[in-house]
């Protein structure tokens, strides 16, 4: 599973400080049930142009990772929880709003392609996808 979160008019405060960023990183795993396995990794960048700069972010989970950009000039931030194991994608963007003071989100929930470590179901879905490529032919 992979929420992907588009914040918009974030509060400037939250996005520029390293600091919010890494506290996110630091406790969210726990709150959707996941398990940290490094500490945050959390930079500031600087782009090309001015307005580009922002604090990126980065949490290996077990289950996979966690990941924050944000811009504060735009008041924009960029949100992925990346998972093999389900969670409440409904409430994770909830709670992701409200610690960012997101007034607003948009948001997709992407599968992660899991059928692949079952065989069975991996050689399934492997003839699926030549058939569908060679009636592209």
């Amino acid at each position: 599973m992979h929420l992907v979160i588009d914040g918009f008019e974030c509060d400037y405060d939250q996005l520029a400080d390293q600091e919010h960023v890494k506290r996110f990183l630091d406790v969210y795993p726990d709150a959707i049930h996941m398990t940290k396995i490094t500490e945050p990794s959390v930079h500031i960048y600087h782009g090309p142009k001015q307005e580009d700069w922002g604090v990126s972010g980065f949490v290996i989970i077990a289950e996979s990772h966690i990941s924050v950009h944000t811009f504060p000039d735009r008041r924009h931030i960029n949100v992925d929880v990346f998972s093999c194991m389900e969670f409440d994608a409904e409430k994770a963007l909830l709670e992701i709003q409200e610690f960012f003071s997101m007034e607003s989100a948009r948001s997709w929930i992407l599968d992660r392609g899991l059928e692949h470590l079952d065989p069975a179901t991996a050689t399934q879905v492997v003839h699926q996808e030549r058939d569908a490529v060679r009636e592209r032919l």
